[in-house]
């Protein structure tokens, strides 16, 4: 009988320390996600940064060549300040907003064929089109966190976990639909 209880008690024991272990493994991979979110969204601010930056840079080697609205560079400046402290929800924005930007940028230098093979416009297009790709790739990867943390709020037994220490949804930083397939329309 003595033998029993303690085959049982041993049984019990190693049931509760693995119970425990997978309950610390599931938390702290939610605290892994979420923090890989942060510093993905970060390398994104970063990015959008630099993109704001890049499209100023543009605007000034193509401002000879067409008159750009004084708002137009007050809110590149805005945006690029804050692109820094932005929510997930505010990064979409303000990714939209620098791409309509970019592409109107993009659209006039097509218009003006000397600004299109001019030496500096050209690195700045490269540089730009660098930027791009780096905004996607860490948009990537940022979409792919926020979809195992979120598939694990939703699943067994992980969602009892996420409940429990109140883990909620993070929104996916989606490219806009319509005003990307579009192309940009010269207003001077």
């Amino acid at each position: 009988m003595f033998i029993l209880l303690m085959v049982i008690g041993v049984i019990v024991a190693v049931a509760s320390i693995g119970f425990i272990a997978y309950y610390v493994y599931l938390f702290n991979r939610f605290q892994a996600l979420r923090n890989a979110s942060e510093a993905t969204l970060n390398q994104i601010r970063v990015a959008l940064r630099k993109r704001l930056d890049l499209i100023s840079q543009l605007m000034e080697a193509t401002k000879s060549y067409a008159k750009f609205e004084r708002e137009t560079l007050e809110r590149v400046v805005q945006m690029r300040n804050a692109v820094i402290k932005a929510s997930p929800e505010e990064v979409k924005k303000i990714e939209r907003e620098s791409r309509l930007l970019l592409g109107r940028i993009m659209a006039i230098a097509e218009a003006y064929p000397t600004l299109r093979t001019a030496e500096m416009v050209a690195k700045l297009m490269d540089s730009i089109k660098a930027v791009e790709d780096e905004i996607a790739r860490h948009r990537y990867t940022y979409n792919n966190i926020i979809q195992e943390y979120n598939a694990r709020i939703d699943m067994f037994p992980s969602n009892v976990i996420a409940r429990r220490h109140n883990f909620r949804k993070m929104p996916y930083l989606e490219v806009g639909g319509r005003e990307i397939e579009e192309r940009t329309k010269i207003e001077f």
